[in-house]
């Protein structure tokens, strides 16, 4: 009976029974078919008889399929030690909000010195890794590729307060455009956001010395954590905020101006990939759109194409799909769309 006296259908169990004899459950998989020979169990020996052939067969396909195996070459870059380095820079570049707190302006220098070491040696063997990589020498070491690994990590640290100064703006965009936020704290240690493009701001620096290997990683574990894939060969101004941010994609040719906001499931990427006469792709062209200062892009739209270009203090709506150029102080928008609503099937008695 229901609340009004009404008696309700009967209907079947949402969840399938398992049923035995007893407490004895009868097998799901029993129709599945499984080696005669394995029938009476699987033992050690049956094990270790297997693993040899398994292993061979692994193995063999190391020869088979050079171009996804590393070996007796170089060492690559480390992805644990990636994403050690952006969190010692975050603790470089938010003083007090990571890592160890118990510090203050009177012993700061001592704690900074002691961060940027760590960064530094972590920077140098991760750049070395990343560029011997792409060196041609066949000796073990290259005198050379060391040198530049040294002076790139100097290099990435002496931009650090650069880095401050436009995440700085960056935060102050945040809380400018979100009525939601109630305080620079609150943006600095929760909007995956804000975290995107910390770490976008320190790959891109390293991605403009020609550094390949390591920026991507960063900018994949940020893309991993947060959602929003950002390539680290964006150009992106300063001011810049992405609000919720899950799903945002920015290529790798992008520009983007100054105080530019995007919403959740934003993309901005390539129309199409042209190819040359033998089928292969062409790298290194404008593919992704130009976002000029003050424009806001509003959730799921979509931006593509390298000739595209949104003017200035313009808006693109929600699930907008743009592929040419708009004039400045120009509101894009999709017609709304007509809403079916009508009333659900109910159950008769």
């Amino acid at each position: 009976m229901n609340d009004q006296g009404q008696r309700q259908p009967d209907c079947p169990d949402e969840l399938p029974r398992v049923s035995g004899a007893g407490d004895e459950a009868i097998c799901q998989g029993r129709d599945r078919p499984v080696p005669q020979e394995l029938l009476g169990g699987v033992d050690q020996r049956q094990r270790y008889r297997a693993l040899p052939d398994i292993i061979q067969q692994v193995v063999e396909s190391c020869d088979t399929l050079p171009d996804i195996q590393h070996l007796d070459n170089s060492l690559l870059p480390d992805p644990a030690v990636a994403i050690r380095i952006i969190n010692v820079c975050r603790e470089v570049l938010f003083p007090g909000y990571f890592g160890d707190q118990r510090y203050g302006k009177e012993n700061l220098s001592y704690h900074m010195g002691d961060r940027l070491h760590d960064l530094y040696l972590m920077l140098a063997e991760q750049i070395y890794r990343s560029v011997r990589h792409q060196c041609q020498r066949q000796e073990e070491a290259c005198p050379h590729c060391q040198v530049q690994a040294e002076h790139n990590s100097q290099e990435l640290l002496r931009q650090m307060p650069e880095i401050r100064r436009e995440l700085d703006l960056d935060v102050k965009a945040a809380y400018n455009g979100d009525p939601a936020a109630r305080g620079l704290d609150e943006i600095i240690l929760s909007y995956p956001g804000l975290y995107a493009i910390m770490v976008y701001r320190i790959a891109n620096k390293l991605w403009r010395m020609g550094i390949m290997l390591v920026p991507r990683m960063m900018t994949e574990h940020a893309h991993g954590e947060t959602g929003i894939d950002i390539h680290p060969g964006a150009t992106i101004g300063e001011s810049f905020f992405i609000d919720h941010g899950t799903g945002v994609v920015i290529g790798e040719t992008t520009i983007i101006g100054k105080r530019v906001k995007l919403y959740q499931g934003v993309t901005l990427g390539a129309l199409s990939f042209p190819k040359d006469a033998c089928g292969n792709l062409i790298r290194d062209q404008k593919r992704h759109p130009t976002i000029e200062d003050d424009v806001t892009i509003y959730a799921q739209a979509t931006i593509l194409g390298g000739d595209t270009v949104v003017g200035s203090h313009s808006t693109v709506g929600g699930n907008v799909w743009l592929t040419q150029s708009v004039e400045p102080y120009t509101y894009v928008s999709v017609e709304n769309p007509k809403l079916v609503v009508r009333q659900k099937k109910t159950r008769t008695t």
